[in-house]
């Protein structure tokens, strides 16, 4: 079901697992542009004719009304309400503790300089529809724009056929603090927070996940907006001790691996013990499983366990991967910690699964994937931030540097920068 890999063939796998981002075929991003370009034109109009075509929804109004938002909150089940509700306050919790802060740097010739940290002004959050609903996706997304201040909370979602969206993600919205909700879908969503339409209005960032024509819509439409990442398919990785659990390994394996027949689940140990028991616990959970069959797929074609020389070698070799989710299932994981350099997030010991990050504890579920996890951060409150600049220089303090300006301007060939300088040294008027 699994393959079995040693250390010295991780190259290989490695390969295999970068693979996974394919870019969108030539017609996937012909069919997109055309529908962002009727979506600019059209606006509403366009929106209501896709919502026919590829929901198979009638629409007579995209926005949701407040009234209909606070009735499927208190329609919604009351154990998921509170499980949502402790959720958000955990992750509100953890969020507040990003808040970057402004200074203010004074120099003792009267310069004042300093950064403003201001929020965005409006943020569209997409949040995928279909059989199955994330209502998690909407606090992950939603929460940290509010604790970094955003002024407005945009969120769209595809209708089902009954033209409506499902009740978990407008009880979630509601428990975000979402301000606005609007019934779209795909790329034809993405191009109406991108551009706007009558109804729907222009955000400065899109964030949330979706499928090819919604990751192809945001990459078509970056530049005109802000986006959080062109996110590929999930991934685990696991490094395990003699000390661990094989019931527990295979079980996080193949809760990741369910998302997706592209998704990877990877376990990285120095026990061929383990590895033994842990193909036995596969076959011994999957059959029990709702999604076995996507599980199966993705562990036959993207999954592996690996024999590694040592720990340590472990650890190394998690760091080459840069894995979205990262488990240290040993003995002493705060040892390791301080040694593990690229990873989305880090979940410590025998009992801290994914989904625990997923769902519930604090910090965010949108992670880089696809090794970028070398380069870029989960979503946060930063990420709905911008940095703004000041200065300001008293004449004595410029003069003090005109000197050293003009020599740079000048360096460069810039003879208008430097005499932005020079007249104010003349005196000009």
């Amino acid at each position: 079901m699994i393959p079995v890999y040693r250390q010295s063939e991780t190259g290989r796998l490695r390969e295999l697992l970068l693979s996974r981002a394919v870019d969108a075929q030539a017609d996937v991003t012909a069919r997109v542009e055309e529908i962002i370009a009727d979506v600019r034109r059209r606006g509403d109009e366009a929106l209501i004719d896709c919502a026919r075509r590829f929901d198979h929804a009638e629409l007579t109004a995209i926005e949701v009304p407040q009234s209909e938002i606070e009735a499927a909150y208190h329609r919604a089940d009351p154990a998921l309400i509170r499980a949502l509700q402790r959720a958000a306050a955990n992750i509100r919790a953890y969020h507040a503790e990003q808040l970057p802060r402004a200074y203010v740097v004074t120099p003792d010739n009267g310069a004042v300089m300093g950064q403003r940290v201001l929020p965005l002004e409006r943020v569209g959050v997409y949040v995928p529809g279909g059989t199955a609903p994330y209502p998690s996706t909407v606090l992950m997304n939603s929460i940290p724009a509010r604790v970094a201040g955003v002024r407005e909370l945009i969120m769209v979602s595809p209708p089902g056929a009954d033209g409506k969206i499902a009740d978990n993600i407008l009880a979630a919205a509601q428990i975000a603090g979402v301000d606005r909700i609007f019934c779209s879908g795909g790329a034809q969503a993405i191009a109406a927070l991108a551009y706007g339409t009558q109804s729907i209005p222009r955000v400065d960032k899109i964030v949330g996940p979706g499928n090819l024509y919604v990751t192809t819509a945001k990459r078509l439409v970056y530049g005109a907006v802000d986006i959080d990442a062109i996110a590929g398919p999930s991934e685990i990785l696991i490094v395990a001790d003699a000390g661990a659990n094989p019931a527990f390994v295979a079980a996080d394996l193949m809760g990741q691996a369910e998302h997706d027949p592209f998704a990877s689940a990877v376990l990285l140990t120095d026990d061929a013990q383990l590895i033994d028991q842990v193909r036995a616990q596969l076959e011994r959970q999957l059959p029990t499983l709702s999604r076995r069959e996507i599980i199966g797929q993705s562990l036959s074609r993207f999954g592996a366990m690996v024999l590694c020389d040592s720990i340590e070698s472990a650890v190394e070799l998690a760091n080459d991967f840069a894995p979205e989710h990262l488990e240290l299932m040993l003995a002493s994981p705060f040892e390791w910690l301080g040694r593990v350099r690229n990873a989305g997030s880090v979940f410590l010991g025998y009992h801290c699964p994914e989904p625990l990050g997923d769902y519930y504890a604090g910090p965010n579920h949108v992670l880089p994937t696809n090794s970028t996890a070398r380069f870029f951060s989960p979503l946060g409150v930063e990420s709905f931030l911008r940095r703004s600049s000041y200065l300001y220089y008293p004449e004595s303090a410029l003069r003090a540097a005109a000197d050293d300006v003009l020599t740079l301007a000048r360096s460069e060939g810039l003879t208008a920068h430097a005499n932005a300088v020079s007249v104010r040294l003349e005196g000009a008027r």
